[in-house]
């Protein structure tokens, strides 16, 4: 006759019985975004979105799981068939030494031959440029959001601004109707 078993097998990421689940981190495991470009939307008009691995260090991972990374003044270009991201900034790690990496420094992005002389014949239509929209992770990697853009004039920008004040105000008279109705 087989013995019972004493001591329960836990699945590989899970805990054990009686205990409370593990916390994990949401930009680690790809519920949110690691950094995001507001700006973007504001500045410009975001025509195709193509996503693009990043060359990065140890720290830089590190930091940017740390929520360490701006994107605000990056952008993106293509010179002698490779693309480069420029002016992101990650901060330093924390826990870093004397190695630490280089704030803004160039970064490599990855991407397949063939979308990069997409991209390069697009870029070079005058106006037109790659910006970073977010940083997030994928898989344990961190993964950019590259948008083909085109700048937007002030007035551009005024428009925007009239079109979503005017759908804001139709939302609330929406719920306003709603709620009259509900009673």
């Amino acid at each position: 006759m087989a013995r019972q078993s004493s001591h329960v097998v836990v699945p590989k990421g899970a805990s054990a019985p009686g205990k409370p689940p593990r916390p994990r981190d949401p930009v680690a495991s790809g519920e949110r975004d690691a950094a995001h470009n507001r700006a973007a939307g504001h500045n410009y008009f975001l025509l195709e979105k193509y996503e693009a691995g990043v060359a990065l260090r140890g720290t830089e991972v590190k930091s940017i799981r740390e929520g360490k990374a701006n994107l605000k003044d990056a952008y993106g270009l293509i010179k002698d068939g490779e693309a480069f991201l420029l002016n992101m900034h990650i901060g330093p790690y924390s826990h870093g030494n004397i190695a630490n990496h280089d704030e803004t420094r160039t970064r490599k992005l990855l991407l397949h031959r063939d979308e990069i002389r997409k991209l390069f014949s697009k870029t070079q239509v005058k106006g037109h440029t790659l910006i970073p929209t977010r940083l997030y992770f994928r898989h344990g990697r961190v993964k950019c959001e590259l948008a083909l853009a085109k700048g937007k004039q002030d007035w551009d920008k005024r428009e925007t601004e009239r079109r979503r004040e005017a759908d804001r105000e139709a939302r609330a008279a929406i719920n306003a109707s709603k709620h009259r109705m509900g009673r």
